[in-house]
């Protein structure tokens, strides 16, 4: 009798342990979920590392987001003024074969105050490096001087036109994030059934601001839309202005670091936001 109450009191003590043993397993469970849980939501609302492209190519994190290198703000502005004014019909070739026998581009149809317009689909993606407040005004005008002609079939109709930079001036930072910059360029508009081309001067000064970066959508899921959008976005900046430029001298300035503004020389054609 006496061995079979130690035999139980043993029993009886090992299930004891047992349990507390596996309460605390489960509590110490609970503890590691909730500190990832708390890891994962710090991350979710910590930004990514911001990196700063340098003339040569290279890429450095920088501390203060709000910083761009001069000749980057530059190059952003050649790139998106350049793809949203040249116009050729046809779509930029994405292998090897539309190359040599380009798709013809049919255009975006955007919806204005004055009707539907259409716009080229180099034009509409580059569009998306301006800030949402002007970008819808903007194209509208876009499509206002955009003739028919681009998206015709019978290519001796065609108009091309192609945006010509003459100069960009050096960025000057009015504020923190935020640069202005003057555009020296023509606008030329070809038509090949006509010998002749129609030169139209396009000299403005832009407002570029610093954005935040955005998040890479995922590859497989994405059209090839959404990967061009996705490039001008990655830039990290936006044209928030585009206004005329006065200039003095053909094309010079006295002071390149002052930006005399058309103050009574502003015409329709002027994209002021």
């Amino acid at each position: 009798m006496v061995r079979l109450l130690e035999r139980r009191n043993r029993t009886v003590s090992l299930l004891a342990v047992f349990a507390i043993a596996t309460i605390g397993l489960h509590l110490f469970i609970l503890f590691l979920l909730i500190s990832q849980g708390l890891t994962i939501r710090r991350l979710s609302l910590q930004k990514s590392p911001v990196f700063d492209q340098l003339v040569d190519g290279r890429k450095i994190t920088v501390a203060d987001d709000l910083e761009r290198e001069p000749e980057v703000i530059r190059q952003f502005v050649s790139k998106t003024m350049t793809s949203m004014f040249n116009w050729s019909g046809t779509l930029p070739p994405q292998t090897i074969e539309q190359v040599t026998n380009p798709i013809l581009d049919p255009g975006i149809t955007i919806i204005t105050p004055r009707g539907g317009k259409k716009v080229t689909t180099s034009s509409w993606i580059a569009s998306f490096a301006l800030s949402e407040d002007f970008r819808r005004g903007f194209l509208g005008q876009i499509g206002d001087i955009t003739p028919p002609e681009v998206f015709s079939n019978n290519p001796s109709e065609t108009i091309s036109s192609q945006l010509i930079i003459k100069r960009v001036y050096p960025p000057v930072k009015i504020s923190p994030g935020k640069w202005e910059i003057g555009m020296v360029a023509n606008l030329i508009q070809k038509k090949p059934s006509q010998n002749k081309q129609i030169i139209i001067p396009f000299n403005k000064d832009l407002i570029v601001i610093a954005v935040d970066n955005f998040v890479f959508p995922l590859t497989d899921t994405t059209t090839d839309l959404q990967k061009a959008i996705y490039n001008v976005r990655a830039e990290k900046m936006e044209i928030s202005e585009i206004r005329d430029l006065c200039l003095l001298d053909e094309y010079e300035r006295p002071n390149q670091q002052q930006f005399p503004f058309c103050e009574n020389k502003q015409n329709s054609s002027s994209f002021t936001r």
